[in-house]
């Protein structure tokens, strides 16, 4: 067994490993940049070498310095996590060279599998499922169309390297091929230092399914049952389950046959993912092999109950595998909801920033056989920087059934405390309720399905209204109840507690009557033209002021929802959406409706940087007429690029931004006439 690990990695997968490693007995080294001094994956290692500046390519990405830490520290294997040196072949046959061990498959299945014109050609020799499309090298625009034109629209521009939805554009004529290659290339280029893109087929409405691999060094190959991932946005994978509740048993196996057989093509000795593409008849296309760990392997281990970083460090020791195909079951459900410091309300433009307050759920098992686990590389404090992916954390939970599974991870998004910076539980939470995703219809085209306009928040059922106004009553009885206590300044009035209320929720007022009891507070919503159901609320919870989290049951079934005070009111967040609430007497409420209301209006003569960025490319001149979806300018932020296009009708004043200029939000880049 290995002595000591070197983690060439960050965030929350290189605190994966150090877990893992722990629990071995095995000491670790942590490498880190600039920007990832006091991170938390840097401060558990037994050991930490700083390796360069924020840039991964400055850092994370230079070989050189990741072999001087390995020499320097004397770690005799590596774990590349994923992403960053994860599949670069090379960079194990230097460690195999040296003789340390790199803690995944062989160079030649790296190599084989990471292109992705050479892995379709393998698949399909070894009988596997693939979709149809150009196998070879794109060289301009013209070509690209020119080859989209002879296999049919729409078509997927894809990388030949890397993964993550970086480099992947669908188009859907001449025109987006156009423009999507060179998004492509330039994303991939910038990801990868590769920037060729190949071009297949489409499927509409298809679901990503994909098949975990575990081989060794001795020639045996076993899969770990399947994931299904197909709530993506990009082609970023955003919640992932296992199993699939699309597949029967039959595809079930038929797809782990042919994943361990395209495995068994380049001796595959390691754990990997075989992903597919499922289309609504249940046949499948090989997309691509991941020759790593996935981010979404936990959903995995919670099903199965194994160990994948052990696994892939045992494998990587020579050590045979000791699971056979019939050892590997499938327990329970498992939910993966990836939670990224962006914006929802603002098409998820990327955010970084401190966190101010980081307070996640608690974890394991509850008394309902339902469990939570949360992989995350922060805590409170922690900055999310621009040099990095944005993700904060991974929640996962586990249950019985799939229903258990996700009412679970809809409780715990809702305990799920982050500020500082932007962040996409309330989107997250709102899927998780969703109809059509509680039903299991679902395909890669979901988000674009259901928020084609964009995510305005979740829409609130009777029980979440109710849910409101409870946790306001409560939160509200709980601090006047302080305020009139504080170091015996003033008499405590039960008055200034009971009676008539009106609760604004945001401009709808809600008429309700308190009782403070004492040891039970009485809450009697009133009828009225507002969408909370009039009558009384049970409710049990022991909040105090201060705490930013409520837990308790309104009505008889738990509810978490957040409590952030807004001087006259609260501001609770819950079921994926934010709501105002103001707590006033009714004669304030009545005069209330007189009172002028201030109209926010954008300005339509500036397109300002919505994110901090590097500024790709700019697509206009001064003086241009412009039209309403033009594009404007590319920028570049946590390694994704995004188009911004026109809003408006008209002219070009003046262009204060070049390309490679970095930017903050809200500076200008373009203004208009």
């Amino acid at each position: 067994m290995f002595k000591k690990i070197l983690i060439a990695n960050r965030g929350e997968i290189a605190v994966r490993v150090i877990k893992t490693c722990q629990r071995m007995g095995i000491k670790t080294v942590a490498v880190y940049s600039d920007a990832d001094a006091d991170a938390v994956f840097a401060l558990m290692a037994d050991e930490r070498v700083h390796i360069g500046t924020s840039p991964a390519a400055e850092s994370y990405l230079v070989v050189d310095k990741i072999l001087d830490a390995i020499a320097s520290t004397g770690a005799d294997a590596v774990h590349p996590g994923y992403g960053f040196l994860s599949e670069n072949a090379s960079f194990a046959k230097i460690l195999t060279e040296r003789g340390v061990a790199f803690v995944g498959p062989n160079p030649h299945a790296i190599e084989a599998m990471g292109d992705k014109i050479t892995s379709k050609k393998l698949a399909a020799d070894a009988g596997v499922s693939t979709v149809p499309g150009y196998m070879g090298i794109i060289e301009d625009p013209k070509a690209a169309v020119a080859i989209a034109e002879d296999i049919g629209f729409p078509v997927m521009l894809k990388a030949t390297a890397g993964g993550g939805g970086k480099g992947m554009r669908i188009a859907r004529s001449a025109d987006e091929v156009e423009q999507g290659i060179i998004s492509a290339q330039n994303e991939a280029r910038s990801s990868f230092g590769d920037d060729r893109v190949f071009i297949e087929k489409y499927i509409v409405n298809p679901r990503h399914i994909e098949i975990q691999v575990l081989g060794d060094q001795h020639g045996n190959v076993i899969h770990l049952n399947e994931r299904e991932c197909s709530i993506q946005r990009r082609h970023q994978k955003v919640i992932e389950e296992a199993p699939s509740s699309f597949l029967d048993e039959k595809t079930r196996k038929a797809m782990g046959k042919q994943a361990i057989a395209l495995s068994q093509v380049v001796n595959y000795d390691s754990a990997g993912t075989v992903e597919f593409i499922v289309d609504q008849d249940r046949n499948f296309y090989f997309l691509e092999m991941n020759t790593r760990l996935q981010v979404e392997h936990p959903v995995t281990e919670l099903i199965t109950g194994v160990d994948l970083v052990e696994q892939m460090i045992r494998s990587a020791t020579g050590e045979k595998l000791s699971l056979a195909q019939k050892d590997i079951g499938i327990s329970g459900w498992a939910m993966e909801a990836r939670i990224y410091a962006e914006d929802p309300y603002r098409n998820f433009l990327p955010s970084i920033g401190r966190l101010r307050r980081y307070v996640p759920p608690p974890e394991g098992l509850g008394e309902d056989d339902t469990s939570v686990r949360n992989d995350t590389g922060v805590t409170e404090g922690s900055e999310i920087s621009l040099y990095y992916d944005p993700m904060i954390a991974k929640l996962c939970t586990h249950g019985p059934d799939r229903g258990s599974a996700m009412a679970r991870m809809a409780d715990a998004l809702d305990e799920f405390h982050v500020s500082g910076i932007q962040h996409n539980i309330p989107f997250l939470a709102a899927v998780m309720r969703h109809e059509r995703f509680q039903s299991g219809d679902i395909s890669t085209n979901f988000i674009a399905d259901e928020y084609p306009d964009g995510f305005r928040g979740s829409e609130l059922r009777p029980a979440d209204f109710i849910a409101f106004v409870a946790v306001a009553a409560l939160a509200h009885t709980r601090v006047t109840e302080r305020d009139r206590l504080i170091d015996g300044q003033m008499s405590y009035d039960i008055a200034d507690i009971d009676g008539d209320w009106v609760f604004m929720l945001g401009l709808t007022p809600v008429p309700i009557r308190i009782e403070d009891e004492g040891e039970q507070v009485t809450v009697v919503v009133r009828e009225g033209d507002h969408p909370v159901p009039p009558g009384p609320i049970d409710f049990i919870g022991d909040w105090m002021p201060g705490e930013p989290v409520f837990h308790g049951e309104i009505n008889g079934r738990f509810v978490a929802a957040q409590v952030v005070a807004t001087g006259i009111g609260w501001e609770i967040t819950h079921a994926g959406r934010t709501l105002p609430i103001h707590v006033i007497r009714p004669p304030v409420a009545a005069l209330m409706v007189h009172m002028p209301r201030k109209i926010k209006g954008a300005s339509d003569k500036e397109l300002k940087c919505p994110m901090p960025g590097v500024i790709i490319s700019i697509d206009v001149i001064e003086g241009q007429e412009i039209d309403i979806g033009e594009r404007l300018a590319v920028i570049e932020a946590m390694k994704m690029e995004n188009v911004l296009t026109s809003e408006v009708k008209g002219k070009v004043k003046k262009v204060h931004a070049s390309a490679g200029d970095s930017l903050a939000v809200d500076d200008v880049i373009v203004e208009f006439a």
